[in-house]
């Protein structure tokens, strides 16, 4: 692989996270200055902040014609979140979970993932799917202001502690609003270094343009979420870790297939393995989350680990078909025949269990 591609990508992720960070910062001063309330900011603010670089990549791979990369971002991006972040972060410090994440947010990311699902089986995501999708944006975000409104002041309190706003905030309205357009700029400028990067590697390694999306384009754009969940774990910060990566993935299904879908002509289209195989994953691991969330309402650190175990073994699986490994049939055999059976009843033991007790 030549040091020009390389430094493309490399390139390119710098200034993703860079412009993210920016944006991040530029918005929840401009949000707190409008009187926007701490949870709203923390659920949509921050989260779709963080996921801007998965937006402006998949903008620009859609318009370059590279819509394995549009979905596979946001694919992998969202088994990213969940799997690696998530269980990361429970590894190091065991994750609250607050209420309205588990009876609202989750279950909305769990139909989302759901919809999605059932929008990619024809193969594309068409320009009224992708309408549908980014009303559902619009929904959410109407809704998020409307429950902050009933939201105690404990919370309201956490929420103002734990969102990263660094020095923006002191500044006036037109600084706030300067930073996040030059952070959009240098989003759009690393998404296609990071786009063109990828392409290039795909090709050098002969590996299929779909897999280096939902791999490593996916952690790369992924990296603002990483830092603000770490970050919110490290400090204690009840909620905030868990709520970043799920409104993260709510926005990355709804505006970024939304706005894709509709950008692209004729539809955006969603490759055959993606189709029979990313996207069933993805809406597994949304919907795995409910019952391990609810239990007590955390995440503790066995859960982080198995989450973290679950993305690993993922990663293999499309290493492995990607190149048709010798070792595909029976790394395939065992994770089908034993351990996702495994953790299935182990998933329905936990959750029967914390209900019992708790009644």
């Amino acid at each position: 692989m030549e040091f020009a591609t390389l430094g493309l990508f490399a390139g390119g992720l710098a200034l993703l996270v860079a412009g993210g960070e920016g944006l991040v910062r530029g918005a929840s001063g401009i949000a707190r200055r409008l009187g926007v309330a701490p949870l709203v900011i923390g659920l949509t603010v921050v989260a779709f902040g963080t996921s801007a670089p998965e937006l402006v990549v998949g903008v620009a791979a859609t318009a370059d014609g590279k819509p394995d990369i549009a979905v596979g971002n946001v694919v992998g991006s969202n088994i990213f979140n969940v799997l690696a972040i998530l269980g990361v972060c429970a590894v190091l410090r065991p994750l609250a979970v607050a209420q309205q994440l588990v009876f609202r947010d989750v279950p909305v990311m769990i139909a989302v993932s759901f919809v999605v699902l059932l929008f990619g089986f024809d193969g594309r995501i068409v320009l009224v799917e992708g309408g549908l999708l980014a009303a559902g944006l619009a929904w959410f975000c109407w809704d998020s202001v409307r429950v902050s409104r009933r939201e105690s002041a404990a919370i309201r309190d956490e929420y103002e502690a734990g969102v990263p706003a660094g020095p923006s905030v002191g500044r006036g309205m037109v600084l706030d609003a300067g930073v996040v357009v030059a952070s959009l700029a240098v989003l759009v400028v690393g998404a296609r270094l990071l786009v063109s990067g990828a392409v290039e590697t795909a090709r050098a390694l002969s590996v299929d343009e779909a897999v280096i999306a939902l791999t490593i384009v996916a952690a790369g754009t992924s990296l603002p979420e990483v830092a603000t969940s770490l970050m919110a774990t490290l400090r204690g910060e009840r909620d905030i870790a868990v709520g970043n990566v799920i409104g993260s993935n709510i926005f990355n299904l709804l505006g970024i297939l939304g706005v894709c879908a509709m950008a692209s002509p004729g539809g955006l289209i969603v490759s055959p393995a993606i189709e029979s195989f990313d996207l069933p994953v993805m809406t597994a691991v949304a919907a795995a989350c409910l019952p391990l969330m609810a239990r007590k309402h955390q995440i503790p650190r066995w859960q982080g680990v198995l989450f973290v175990a679950y993305y690993v073994a993922y990663t293999l699986y499309l290493v492995f078909a990607s190149q048709q490994h010798a070792a595909l049939s029976r790394f395939s055999a065992v994770m089908l025949e034993f351990v996702i059976p495994f953790t299935v009843v182990t998933i329905f033991a936990v959750y029967v269990t914390g209900r019992r007790r708790s009644e």
